[in-house]
């Protein structure tokens, strides 16, 4: 219902009197003048984009950028910038497979954000028995899971028994269900030489399941940091993710509901953020698709490459703005 509503909202302000959703009538369509026009009436004040950009700069981690940025701006930083490097350097350990040191640093920063968050420790001490596997060190990873593992399922169980919690009992079964799962790994030899390709076809032999595959691949580790990251923000009374990515979803969906009742030029490229005139000729073509959403799945699916690029891409929307 709110989607529906801010979809007409958004509807009305742009097209001004017309078809309603939910009407027949021909799409509209507005030319790339009568468009530009639209979006130079929009009043953004330059002192909002520099907060936008400083924030994403932050909260990501670029504190050299974030510095210099904060600096030529003049812009003033909401926390202090020194502080993103401890947090950079704890979400590298645990890129890099050194979850004992990441977990260290964590404690030394505040230890109230392991102790107060149970998914969180379970999911490091997950991606610790994970590299132990992957180095090979079956004895050490088994001895890893009686003493630290099973012990955290067992006496948060016992913790919440007593408190007869439901939901927080199913979060104990998945933890449980999710170690079985990470245990699996061990019925398998030589992940340490084995890449993204682990698991194709090498004549029946060593097939690993897409579910066990998952706990190799970069991005596991790579979601584990980003929720640590986002623990550590939240610690530090700061927001868990920047606000920039979460405006250019809202950018995609609203071109996506914009389109259904008219033509008009969009942003096909959040990188470079250049309007395509839409040229479709007939009301209904090309229904449910969107040049935007899968470059959207793949920015969310490697998030690390992203990192990478960013930089680059927020300049362009800066730019752009």
């Amino acid at each position: 219902q709110r989607n529906s509503a801010a979809g007409q909202e958004i509807e009305r302000l742009l097209l001004g009197p017309g078809p309603r959703m939910g009407s027949n009538k021909k799409k509209e369509v507005i030319g790339m003048e009568a468009w530009q026009e639209k979006l130079d009436a929009v009043n953004i004040s330059k002192e909002d984009l520099n907060c936008l950009v400083l924030n994403f700069l932050v909260i990501e981690g670029y504190k050299d950028t974030a510095e210099k940025f904060a600096k030529e701006s003049c812009t003033k930083a909401d926390v202090d910038l020194n502080s993103i490097g401890d947090r950079m350097q704890i979400r590298a350990a645990v890129h890099h497979g050194n979850i004992a040191d990441a977990i260290e640093r964590v404690n030394d920063l505040n230890p109230e954000i392991l102790e107060t968050n149970v998914g969180l420790l379970f999911k490091l001490q997950q991606q610790r028995l994970i590299e132990m596997i992957r180095e090979g060190k079956v004895q050490e990873a088994l001895g890893f899971v009686q003493e630290e593992l099973l012990t955290l399922c067992e006496n948060n169980s016992v913790c919440l028994s007593m408190y007869n919690v439901g939901k927080l009992k199913m979060v104990v079964k998945d933890l449980l269900f999710e170690l079985e799962t990470t245990l699996s790994l061990l019925a398998f030899e030589n992940l340490s030489t084995q890449g993204a390709d682990f698991g194709a076809d090498d004549g029946g032999k060593q097939q690993l399941p897409s579910e066990l595959k998952q706990l190799l691949e970069p991005s596991f580790r790579h979601k584990t940091a980003t929720s640590l990251n986002a623990a550590i923000l939240a610690s530090q009374d700061q927001d868990k993710e920047s606000k920039l990515p979460l405006l250019l979803k809202m950018l995609v969906w609203v071109q996506e509901q914009l389109s259904k009742h008219a033509k008009f030029p969009k942003i096909d490229n959040l990188v470079s953020a250049k309007f395509k005139v839409d040229s479709t000729e007939e009301d209904g073509e090309h229904e449910g698709e969107n040049d935007e959403l899968p470059l959207l799945s793949a920015m969310e699916e490697d998030e690390i490459e992203v990192e990478r690029n960013v930089p680059r891409g927020v300049t362009n929307m800066y730019m752009q703005a």
